[in-house]
């Protein structure tokens, strides 16, 4: 089994090397990768500096029983599993409030909201509910919103061949038609490989999961089925259709 450190760094690696997230200094946590070992002070020092992802691995942990970089905890929070199931929800918002609160302004009430929809506390609703990029899509700045929330959320796609040092993959880009947001057809995309050398170049056919511009790891298929869960009812929460994706789950 991959181990949390490991895991928690081919997910979030590809947008610290890109500069949107996590410490400037990037050799620690390439050092995860190699190494697996977050029992030093400066390793999950590292991890804890990822602002965004640090707080929900906490209250996963924390509401589990167990180390925010146990592998299920990681898992959980970048893919999904049944640990999301477990969390309390009056936990949830308590947590959500004390960490996001002072950082959201005007917007906490959307937050909040998502929470009481059934948001969970997942890379997902981190994107979709937490950040402003659907705020601005909704108000009609659009800028670079859509490639923002397309890249920065954890997508899923097939290996389909090489580009060079490059794998093609097929995947849904997201789209937005002006009110809501939605997946959109397989379109073919090339990206980079996984930052971990341990990853070998994916086959034809495998399902891999994406983050940004690079594979993060291949998947499962019951992977995949929890990435396109969490991905549907946050992007139902954000679109006011919660009603219809309950119907559609049952």
């Amino acid at each position: 089994m991959t181990s949390g450190p490991v895991l928690f760094s081919r997910f979030a690696l590809p947008p610290n090397t890109l500069g949107y997230c996590g410490p400037e200094d990037i050799e620690l946590l390439g050092e995860m990768i190699t190494s697996g070992d977050a029992s030093t002070g400066e390793l999950r020092a590292t991890a804890t500096a990822f602002a965004g992802a640090w707080p929900y691995l906490e209250l996963i942990g924390h509401s589990t029983g167990r180390d925010p970089l146990d592998t299920s905890v990681v898992e959980a929070y970048w893919i999904g599993n049944r640990l999301l199931d477990e969390i309390d929800v009056l936990m949830w918002g308590n947590a959500t409030q004390e960490r996001f609160r002072p950082r959201a302004g005007s917007s906490w009430s959307e937050i909040e909201s998502a929470i009481q929809q059934g948001g969970v506390p997942n890379h997902a609703f981190h994107v979709f509910c937490a950040y402003p990029w659907v705020g601005l899509l909704k108000s009609g700045n659009l800028g670079p919103a859509l490639q923002v929330l397309d890249s920065c959320r954890i997508r899923w796609g097939t290996v389909e061949g090489t580009v060079g040092s490059k794998l093609l993959v097929t995947s849904q880009p997201l789209r937005w038609d002006g009110t809501q947001l939605f997946l959109g057809s397989d379109r073919a995309e090339e990206v980079y490989p996984s930052v971990d050398p341990s990853v070998q170049p994916a086959a034809p056919g495998t399902i891999v999961a994406l983050h940004w511009s690079s594979v993060c790891q291949p998947i499962s298929i019951d992977q995949r089925e929890q990435l396109r869960r969490n991905t549907d009812l946050h992007l139902a929460i954000v679109n006011g259709n919660t009603r219809s994706l309950a119907a559609r789950m049952t």
